[in-house]
Protein backbone atom coordinates (compact mmCIF):
# COMPACT_ATOMS: atom_id res chain seq x y z
CA UNK A 1 0.00 0.00 0.00
CA UNK A 2 2.81 2.39 0.86
CA UNK A 3 4.43 1.84 -2.56
CA UNK A 4 1.17 2.59 -4.38
CA UNK A 5 0.69 5.84 -2.45
CA UNK A 6 4.28 6.92 -3.11
CA UNK A 7 3.92 6.10 -6.80
CA UNK A 8 0.61 8.01 -6.89
CA UNK A 9 2.30 10.99 -5.26
CA UNK A 10 5.20 10.99 -7.70
CA UNK A 11 2.94 10.75 -10.75
CA UNK A 12 0.60 13.44 -9.45
CA UNK A 13 3.47 15.77 -8.61
CA UNK A 14 4.96 15.39 -12.10
CA UNK A 15 1.60 16.08 -13.72
CA UNK A 16 1.03 19.17 -11.58
CA UNK A 17 4.55 20.48 -12.19
CA UNK A 18 4.17 20.09 -15.93
CA UNK A 19 0.84 21.89 -15.90
CA UNK A 20 2.24 24.71 -13.83
CA UNK A 21 5.25 25.07 -16.11
CA UNK A 22 2.87 25.46 -19.03
CA UNK A 23 0.98 28.21 -17.17
CA UNK A 24 4.26 30.12 -16.70
CA UNK A 25 5.02 29.91 -20.45
CA UNK A 26 1.63 31.43 -21.27
CA UNK A 27 2.32 34.31 -18.90
CA UNK A 28 5.69 34.97 -20.56
CA UNK A 29 4.13 35.08 -24.03
CA UNK A 30 1.72 37.86 -23.01
CA UNK A 31 4.35 40.37 -21.84
CA UNK A 32 3.12 43.01 -24.30
CA UNK A 33 -0.42 42.98 -22.92
CA UNK A 34 -1.80 43.88 -19.54
CA UNK A 35 -1.69 40.68 -17.48
CA UNK A 36 -4.51 39.33 -15.39
CA UNK A 37 -3.84 39.58 -11.66
CA UNK A 38 -5.44 36.17 -11.08
CA UNK A 39 -4.25 33.33 -13.31
CA UNK A 40 -4.12 29.56 -13.25
CA UNK A 41 -6.83 27.25 -11.99
CA UNK A 42 -9.54 29.42 -10.45
CA UNK A 43 -12.53 27.13 -10.06
CA UNK A 44 -13.50 23.60 -9.23
CA UNK A 45 -15.81 21.47 -11.31
CA UNK A 46 -18.04 20.30 -8.46
CA UNK A 47 -18.87 20.82 -4.81
CA UNK A 48 -19.46 17.68 -2.73
CA UNK A 49 -21.55 16.49 0.17
CA UNK A 50 -20.04 14.54 3.03
CA UNK A 51 -21.83 11.41 1.77
CA UNK A 52 -20.29 11.79 -1.69
CA UNK A 53 -16.84 12.20 -0.17
CA UNK A 54 -17.36 9.19 2.11
CA UNK A 55 -17.95 7.06 -0.99
CA UNK A 56 -14.60 8.05 -2.57
CA UNK A 57 -11.24 6.36 -2.33
CA UNK A 58 -8.42 8.05 -0.50
CA UNK A 59 -6.68 8.69 -3.83
CA UNK A 60 -9.74 10.54 -5.13
CA UNK A 61 -9.90 12.57 -1.92
CA UNK A 62 -6.22 13.49 -2.24
CA UNK A 63 -6.85 14.75 -5.79
CA UNK A 64 -9.78 16.88 -4.63
CA UNK A 65 -7.82 18.24 -1.67
CA UNK A 66 -4.88 19.35 -3.82
CA UNK A 67 -7.15 20.80 -6.50
CA UNK A 68 -8.86 22.97 -3.89
CA UNK A 69 -5.52 24.15 -2.52
CA UNK A 70 -4.50 25.22 -6.03
CA UNK A 71 -7.65 27.29 -6.53
CA UNK A 72 -7.33 28.88 -3.09
CA UNK A 73 -3.65 29.76 -3.66
CA UNK A 74 -4.55 31.39 -6.97
CA UNK A 75 -7.48 33.44 -5.69
CA UNK A 76 -7.44 34.26 -1.97
CA UNK A 77 -4.23 36.29 -1.77
CA UNK A 78 -5.64 38.59 -4.47
CA UNK A 79 -9.26 39.13 -3.44
CA UNK A 80 -8.62 42.77 -2.55
CA UNK A 81 -8.08 43.24 -6.30
CA UNK A 82 -10.33 40.64 -7.91
CA UNK A 83 -12.07 37.32 -7.32
CA UNK A 84 -12.06 36.21 -10.97
CA UNK A 85 -9.46 36.09 -13.73
CA UNK A 86 -9.31 38.78 -16.37
CA UNK A 87 -8.91 41.79 -14.07
CA UNK A 88 -5.69 43.62 -14.84
CA UNK A 89 -3.71 46.41 -13.20
CA UNK A 90 -4.96 48.64 -16.02
CA UNK A 91 -8.61 47.80 -15.14
CA UNK A 92 -7.95 48.78 -11.52
CA UNK A 93 -6.19 52.02 -12.36
CA UNK A 94 -2.84 50.72 -11.10
CA UNK A 95 -0.02 52.29 -13.11
CA UNK A 96 1.66 49.68 -15.28
CA UNK A 97 5.16 50.77 -14.40
CA UNK A 98 8.18 48.55 -14.73
CA UNK A 99 8.21 48.14 -10.93
CA UNK A 100 4.52 47.21 -10.72
CA UNK A 101 4.80 44.72 -13.59
CA UNK A 102 7.85 43.20 -11.91
CA UNK A 103 5.96 42.95 -8.59
CA UNK A 104 3.07 41.16 -10.30
CA UNK A 105 5.42 38.75 -12.07
CA UNK A 106 7.26 38.04 -8.80
CA UNK A 107 3.95 37.47 -7.01
CA UNK A 108 2.85 34.97 -9.65
CA UNK A 109 6.18 33.18 -9.49
CA UNK A 110 6.06 33.05 -5.69
CA UNK A 111 2.51 31.64 -5.79
CA UNK A 112 3.62 28.99 -8.28
CA UNK A 113 6.64 28.08 -6.17
CA UNK A 114 4.50 27.91 -3.03
CA UNK A 115 1.93 25.69 -4.73
CA UNK A 116 4.62 23.40 -6.17
CA UNK A 117 6.33 22.94 -2.80
CA UNK A 118 2.98 22.43 -1.07
CA UNK A 119 1.98 19.74 -3.57
CA UNK A 120 5.36 18.06 -3.16
CA UNK A 121 4.88 17.99 0.61
CA UNK A 122 1.22 16.95 0.42
CA UNK A 123 1.88 14.05 -1.96
CA UNK A 124 4.44 12.66 0.48
CA UNK A 125 2.62 13.26 3.77
CA UNK A 126 -1.10 13.59 3.03
CA UNK A 127 -1.63 9.87 2.27
CA UNK A 128 -1.00 9.25 5.98
CA UNK A 129 -3.78 11.62 7.04
CA UNK A 130 -6.98 10.40 8.62
CA UNK A 131 -9.70 10.05 5.99
CA UNK A 132 -12.25 11.87 8.15
CA UNK A 133 -9.86 14.80 8.57
CA UNK A 134 -9.25 14.85 4.84
CA UNK A 135 -12.99 14.95 4.16
CA UNK A 136 -13.45 17.74 6.71
CA UNK A 137 -10.67 19.75 5.06
CA UNK A 138 -12.21 19.32 1.60
CA UNK A 139 -15.61 20.44 2.88
CA UNK A 140 -13.98 23.45 4.57
CA UNK A 141 -12.10 24.42 1.40
CA UNK A 142 -15.28 24.06 -0.65
CA UNK A 143 -17.21 26.26 1.80
CA UNK A 144 -14.42 28.82 1.52
CA UNK A 145 -14.63 28.75 -2.27
CA UNK A 146 -18.43 29.05 -2.18
CA UNK A 147 -18.08 32.14 0.01
CA UNK A 148 -16.24 33.92 -2.80
CA UNK A 149 -19.61 34.23 -4.53
CA UNK A 150 -20.71 36.52 -1.69
CA UNK A 151 -17.49 38.55 -1.49
CA UNK A 152 -19.14 41.69 -2.90
CA UNK A 153 -21.65 41.61 -0.02
CA UNK A 154 -18.80 42.74 2.25
CA UNK A 155 -17.99 45.84 0.20
CA UNK A 156 -19.47 49.20 1.03
CA UNK A 157 -20.72 51.32 -1.85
Amino acid sequence: MKTKLTLFGAIFFLMMSMGHAQDKKVVKKKKDHSESIITGKVNISKYHSRDQLNDMTKGQLLDLYIERIEVIVNILPNIAFATKPGVTMENLGIPETKENKKALAENKEASGDYFDSTVEFQTKILPYSDTNDLIAAILFYEATLKSLHTYNDFKED
